[in-house]
């Protein structure tokens, strides 16, 4: 092997490298407790402005469920993700 080709090499394997370790920073963040809380927090004031725009009693008290809702399906997610993955997308492709 050359010295360039050698060169290329090691720039191809820096560059799969970074993939690597954005590809399992953004999987942190999409599985992170901070995210599921910021997504519920914003889910609850986006509602509650709504409800609140519209003259609905109680805007406030009427947010909570649909913001806990949210949270409760972001927690459950993984489940379901981990059924597909085994009993319908590998059958599918398997």
């Amino acid at each position: 092997m050359t010295s360039t080709s050698l060169n290329e090499l090691s720039k191809e394997l820096e560059s799969i490298k970074a993939r690597n370790n954005r590809v399992e920073t953004d999987k942190a963040w999409e599985t992170s407790w901070t995210r599921k809380i910021l997504l519920a927090v914003f889910t609850y004031l986006a509602i509650g402005i709504y409800l609140n725009a519209v003259n609905i009693p109680n805007p406030w008290l009427n947010s909570i469920v649909p913001a806990i809702g949210f949270l409760l399906s972001t927690l459950t997610l993984p489940y379901f993700k981990k059924f597909w993955m085994k009993y319908i997308y590998m059958n599918k492709n398997g």
